[in-house]
């Protein structure tokens, strides 16, 4: 009766402990989805390397969720114009290495507004067309880390982004609209051996309650 009763003790016990020591890795990670429309102002001055600009957007929102009402995104650009349409498109990239630049800084996108941050790296195009006075665009920011709620965050930012070019000679004002799809690892505790303790308490108690039944058994 005895050796039954503790062939199905031992595996409870050890599931328990499993159980323990696999706790951290089965919490899933905390997801935050959601949108943000933006004042924007886009800077963008010439480089010395030809077709490569710089760009400076800086955005403003009063009711951003999570403390998020304000951005800044510098990029480099490289440049492409249609002769015939004077329209001019630009991909625009943080990292200075995709167009071929050595020695330049990488630039970083940062979301902020209080305890609360985000850091990025932007992937982009816009399109330039000065016959109506326009610069529309779109792409995405890669989320690599952040602070507060954020910290150890990663995700994208999709955004699209339409701008007002009434003189070249200053900067552009619009909107953007940014869509947030974030996931945030769950801070949990440390698995520990309690579980495991447990589960030999059971063993434990089990085979102390089994002898003493033996002996009232044969008493």
């Amino acid at each position: 009766m005895f050796y039954s009763r503790l062939k199905w003790i031992v595996p409870a016990a050890l599931t328990l402990a499993t159980f323990g020591a696999n706790l951290k890795s089965a919490i899933a990670q905390t997801p935050y989805n959601f949108d943000v429309t933006y004042d924007t102002t886009v800077t963008i001055v010439p480089t010395d390397t030809p077709n490569i600009i710089r760009a400076t957007i800086t955005g403003e929102s009063k009711d951003a969720p999570y403390g998020l009402t304000s951005f800044i995104s510098d990029d480099y650009g490289l440049t492409n114009t249609d002769p015939v349409t004077n329209i001019t498109k630009i991909t625009f990239n943080s990292d200075p290495s995709v167009f071929g630049l050595v020695g330049q800084q990488a630039f970083s996108d940062r979301y902020y507004g209080g305890a609360n941050e985000l850091f990025g790296k932007a992937s982009d195009n816009a399109e330039i067309n000065p016959a109506a006075g326009t610069i529309q665009g779109g792409g995405t920011i890669t989320i690599f880390n952040g602070t507060g709620i954020f910290q150890n965050a990663t995700g994208q930012i999709a955004f699209t982004e339409a701008d007002q070019l009434t003189d070249p000679t200053v900067p552009a004002k619009g909107q953007a609209l940014l869509k947030f799809s974030l996931q945030v690892p769950q801070k949990v505790p440390e698995a520990t051996p309690n579980i495991a303790l447990i589960g030999m308490g059971i063993l434990g108690s089990t085979f102390v309650f089994c002898k003493h039944r033996r002996k009232v058994t044969s008493g």
